[in-house]
């Protein structure tokens, strides 16, 4: 098995956490999205994995470096694949063209999910889908009377399907993939000015092709901020709780961690309460502080703050003033 994961998307909806660093390596509880994605694909597909290709920008060669070490840690070969032009999916995921040979399984790195994969050997391709209340800015699936996916449909402005595509795809012929996404690159064949990994489907299912959906337990976005806390609260109810004890080097003194909560290594927490729902990553420093459902990165600085639903970067430093009062009785505080 090969997995191929596009993702040299620039992440503009996730701004400023991915000015600097790329939106699948955004961390929380303890390790980058992608890093989630890769070991949540390699314990569900329940077949060996020999290869898993990133395909990226110019995310520069420390970035490089620790994809492959995401895939060898699942056992498999990494391999780093670019592109340059954002030209659609179908571009994305030929850009691995090498690596789409076999049985391949495609996974664009926007979401999170929890599945059990059950690769139906009997059909050409698995497209994994979930219903959701808006499919318009969805490629969708409608299915036939015997359960099979009868037509794609990219973005529909009208409603024909609420089976919106989560962006994870078997295929038991890479070669045949790939072949259908040259033809459309060496035809020019665009969908709202780019190449779409739907048209290429549609040709395949054209040619007799037998495409079944699949489901997934748990479909998580991470599109914007708001949508990765969310989904980083959701991530940490689904942890083991043996999986949420604070790293052994962590130093928390006087304080009160309120599960679930992912503490990483080096991090000192002195009088304040963190969580629930927080994740604070290695080597970060909170004194007199309030902490809930946020993620927050590695070599921080925080005192004296009252953080909820928020993100916060790697080497920010918050140091608030606390409060030295005499207040008198029907007084009133209120602060932005």
């Amino acid at each position: 098995m090969r997995i191929i994961i596009p993702m040299a998307g620039m992440g503009k909806r996730l701004r400023p956490h991915t000015l600097v660093t790329p939106k699948p390596l955004v961390e929380f509880a303890g390790k980058p999205m992608v890093h989630h994605i890769v070991e949540e694909l390699a314990r569900t597909c329940k077949e060996p994995v020999e290869e898993i290709a990133f395909v990226i920008g110019d995310f520069g060669p420390e970035v490089e470096k620790s994809l492959v070490e995401v895939a060898q840690k699942v056992g498999a070969r990494g391999t780093i694949y670019y592109q340059h032009e954002p030209l659609g999916t179908a571009h994305a995921v030929l850009c691995a063209a090498p690596s789409l040979e076999g049985k391949v399984i495609v996974a664009f790195a926007d979401t999170l999910f929890k599945g059990d994969f059950q690769l139906d050997q009997s059909m050409d391709s698995v497209i994994w889908v979930q219903k959701v209340e808006d499919p318009r800015p969805f490629g969708v699936v409608k299915t036939n009377a015997e359960g099979l996916i009868s037509d794609f449909v990219e973005k529909p402005p009208v409603f024909v399907s609420d089976l919106a595509i989560i962006g994870i795809y078997y295929f038991r012929d890479g070669q045949n993939l790939r072949n259908e996404l040259q033809y459309l690159i060496d035809n020019d064949i665009r969908e709202k000015g780019e190449y779409q990994i739907t048209n290429a489907l549609e040709n395949m299912k054209g040619k007799g092709l037998r495409f079944a959906p699949g489901q997934v337990k748990e479909w998580l976005d991470c599109g914007n901020r708001q949508a990765t806390v969310d989904t980083h609260k959701r991530w940490l109810e689904l942890f083991p709780k043996e999986a949420l004890m604070p790293d052994a080097s962590a130093q928390i003194t006087d304080s009160l961690i309120i599960q679930p909560c992912f503490i990483g290594k080096g991090v000192k927490i002195s009088s304040s309460v963190i969580g629930p729902f927080v994740s604070i990553a290695d080597n970060t420093q909170v004194a007199n502080s309030v902490i809930s459902n946020s993620i927050v990165q590695k070599n921080n600085q925080i005192q004296n703050a009252v953080i909820s639903n928020s993100m916060v970067g790697s080497y920010t430093q918050i140091k608030l003033s606390a409060l030295d009062l005499s207040l008198g009785d029907y007084s009133s505080i209120q602060g932005n």
